[in-house]
């Protein structure tokens, strides 16, 4: 007597118990809809009394993504009063925070496929790859007006900057490019960023558009500029802010210290240069390198 083998389809049944819980959300929120709506009436459909409040006029369909599945609401639409409900709004948001998750994705160098495996797994439903396309055209807008804002922060009195070398998939092919950004501080006292832009490398023809792109922005008032030992950047700055002085940034200064000092000594120099640094005056600081020079001997 043979036996009997039953065999099991995990993935259909998967599917199947899927598909129920969804079907099941969908319509306890339909359900929900359909009791706001009399609450606001103040009448079940149909139903005619002396404290209605605005009649039915039909409904409209609204796709909504849950952790279940896409579900489709039918949001009641209403005559003499307005219908707002808690539902939607949660939907608003919910939608907001889905966008901003996909778009911190993309740029963070998520692939598309990975992207689209990922929502699946937290939102019940794959994201078309035309979808992240548009959420990326939005942010690349936001990106460009931010880039391209109005400076209203007054006077900018020192500014930091400096060249930030990234590797970008173009054509297929990778190349290093130079992003130039710059960071000031303004009058009260407040750091803010002021920009970034493509500079391809570093030469004084992508500093001196760099620094004009600022100035036509409202950068003004610049009395100290802090930076590398660029040569790009320095001759930059004498064409674009001749009325500013030149300082080099100490962490650029420190890094080229400590590229020619022996491993075993780099704390301790670490330590003298903050010491030197810490000092009131230039004399002091000069006192201060010449004592440690002697004490290091």
């Amino acid at each position: 007597m043979s036996e009997k083998i039953v065999q099991l389809n995990e993935e259909a049944i998967k599917g199947q118990i899927k598909e129920l819980v969804r079907g099941s959300v969908e319509k306890t929120l339909n359900e929900l809809l359909e009791a706001e709506a009399e609450k606001l009436t103040q009448a079940a459909r149909y139903e005619r009394n002396e404290q209605r409040q605005g009649y039915r006029s039909g409904h409209y369909n609204r796709n909504l993504t849950t952790t279940s599945g896409d579900v489709t609401l039918k949001v009641p639409k209403l005559k003499g009063i307005s219908f707002e409900t808690a539902i939607i709004e949660r939907y608003r948001r919910r939608e907001s925070s889905v966008e901003e998750a996909l778009i911190e994705m993309y740029l963070a160098g998520v692939s598309v496929r990975r992207v689209e495996d990922i929502t699946e797994v937290l939102w019940g439903s794959k994201v078309s790859p035309s979808t992240i396309s548009e959420l990326n055209k939005k942010a690349y807008v936001h990106i460009e007006d931010w880039r391209n804002r109005p400076l209203q922060g007054g006077c900018y009195p020192y500014v930091y900057v400096d060249g930030i070398y990234l590797r970008r998939n173009w054509g297929g092919e990778f190349e290093n490019v130079a992003i130039l950004v710059a960071i000031a501080v303004n009058e009260d006292g407040y750091r803010e960023v002021l920009g970034a832009a493509e500079g391809m490398k570093e030469d004084k023809a992508s500093w001196v558009s760099f620094f004009q792109w600022l100035r036509s922005r409202g950068l003004n008032g610049v009395k100290l500029v802090v930076g590398d030992k660029c040569l790009g950047m320095l001759e930059a700055v004498g064409e674009v802010f001749p009325e500013a002085k030149y300082q080099r940034c100490t962490v650029h200064f420190y890094r080229n210290v400590f590229s020619v000092t022996p491993r075993s000594k780099v704390k301790l120099v670490a330590k003298m240069l903050k010491a030197i640094h810490a000092q009131e005056s230039k004399k002091a600081a000069r006192e201060k390198a010449k004592a440690d020079i002697v004490n290091i001997s």
